[in-house]
C-alpha cells in the first residue's frame, strides 16, 4: 500500500464519520432522473504528500494517468479552452458547439499580464520567478477571475496554486473549491504532483512537498462503497 493510499482511506473515513449531509439543502447537481444528488461533505480537508519519497498514485483503484496528464497539458501547456485540443471526452458536456468551455482554465493561464520585467502569461511568469527569484513568496497562479466567471461554462474547481522553494526543494499548495473525492481526488493529486515535477525539472530544482487543500470535500451518497 502506498502512502497515498493511506491518506486517501483516512480522508474518506473522516468525511463519512465527521462530515455533514446535504439533505435538506438546495444542491446544483442532479441525478439522471432529476432528483438532487446529495452528498456527505467535510469542510477544509488538507492532505500533504512528500514527492521526494514517492509519487502519490493510488494502488487501491486505477487512475487514468494518461488522460489526467492530457488534461493537465491541455490547461498548463496548451493553455487551451477548447475540447478539440483534448484527447478525451471528460469536458464534452461543458463545451459549446465550437468546442469552447468559455474563458476558463487554460484561457486564464494564457492571458498576458504586464510586469516590470515585461509581459508574461501566468505559466511563463512562474517559470521566470522560479529561475530568477526562487525564494519569492509571490509565485502564484490563479484561474478564478471574477470578471470572467460569467463567460465560463464551469467555474474552476482546482483554481489556484502557490509555489514555494525551500533550499532546493520546490513545494506547492493547490487550492480547490470543491471535489468529489472518489471520482477526482487521485486524478487531481497525480496531475498536480506531475506539474510540480515538471516545474522542478525545467527550473533545476528538486521536488518537495505537495499540499492539497479542498474547501468542500464531498462523498456522493448512495453509489460508492468505500
Amino acid at each position: 500500500m502506498s502512502k497515498a493510499d493511506d491518506i486517501f482511506i483516512k480522508m474518506c473515513k473522516d468525511i463519512l464519520e465527521n462530515g455533514v449531509s446535504s439533505e435538506g439543502e438546495t444542491v446544483r447537481a442532479k441525478w439522471d432522473d432529476g432528483t438532487p444528488a446529495h452528498t456527505i461533505k467535510k469542510f477544509g480537508v488538507v492532505n500533504r504528500y512528500d514527492l521526494s519519497e514517492e509519487f502519490p498514485i493510488l494502488t487501491l483503484r486505477p487512475t487514468n494517468l494518461k488522460a489526467a496528464i492530457d488534461e493537465l497539458l491541455w490547461i498548463w501547456q496548451k493553455k487551451s479552452n477548447n475540447i478539440k485540443d483534448l484527447n478525451s471526452h471528460i469536458w464534452d458536456s461543458w463545451a459549446d458547439e465550437e468546442g469552447s468551455i468559455g474563458k476558463a482554465y487554460g484561457y486564464q493561464l494564457g492571458i498576458k499580464h504586464k510586469y516590470s520585467e515585461g509581459e508574461f502569461d501566468q505559466v511563463d511568469r512562474i517559470i521566470y520567478d522560479l529561475k530568477h527569484n526562487p525564494y519569492s513568496r509571490r509565485i502564484i497562479a490563479n484561474m478564478y477571475n471574477h470578471s470572467d466567471l460569467h463567460e465560463m461554462n464551469l467555474y474552476p474547481c482546482a483554481y489556484s496554486i502557490t509555489f514555494n522553494v525551500t533550499g532546493r526543494k520546490l513545494n506547492a499548495i493547490l487550492n480547490q473549491r470543491s471535489q468529489d473525492v472518489l471520482v477526482a481526488n487521485n486524478w487531481n493529486v497525480a496531475q498536480y504532483a506531475i506539474l510540480v515535477h515538471m516545474f522542478a525539472q525545467v527550473c533545476n530544482l528538486e521536488v518537495g512537498e505537495f499540499v492539497h487543500v479542498i474547501a468542500d470535500a464531498i462523498y456522493m451518497t448512495g453509489i460508492y462503497p468505500l
